[in-house]
């Protein structure tokens, strides 16, 4: 069993119909394509300002399936990425995230984050 103390998933959220999204969407080819070089170089600059924090660089998520007593579906969600990061506190793991390219370059909406517990009786 793995030590989850002080471990914090980060889920990347953000809807393809928001106003920021159609607004990324809008712009011409060559701007988005200059925004997401912009975005992606501050993306990898906080990975090396937060490097020794992060446990699992995680990435971006593809398609959603639900499996159910349904059975499978596919389905849409909000959600874009996942990182998982150690910190002293709750807190101070969301600080981490405060003006996230994710959001204050890419139309990406907010970052979730949220403790990773022990499994009951593990």
């Amino acid at each position: 069993m793995s030590d989850n103390s002080n471990t914090y998933l980060a889920v990347f959220l953000g809807s393809r119909t928001s106003p920021a999204w159609k607004e990324w969407e809008a712009l011409p080819e060559a701007d988005r394509n200059a925004r997401g070089r912009q975005g992606m170089e501050a993306w990898q600059g906080w990975v090396e300002t937060h490097k020794d924090a992060i446990v699992a660089l995680g990435g971006p998520l593809g398609k959603t399936k639900r499996v159910d007593k349904a059975g499978i579906n596919d389905i849409a969600n909000e959600m874009g990425a996942f990182t998982v990061v150690r910190a002293a506190s709750h807190e101070d793991a969301a600080k981490m995230f405060e003006g996230h390219p994710h959001f204050a370059i890419f139309p990406g909406e907010r970052v979730e984050i949220m403790p990773v517990l022990p499994i009951p009786g593990g």
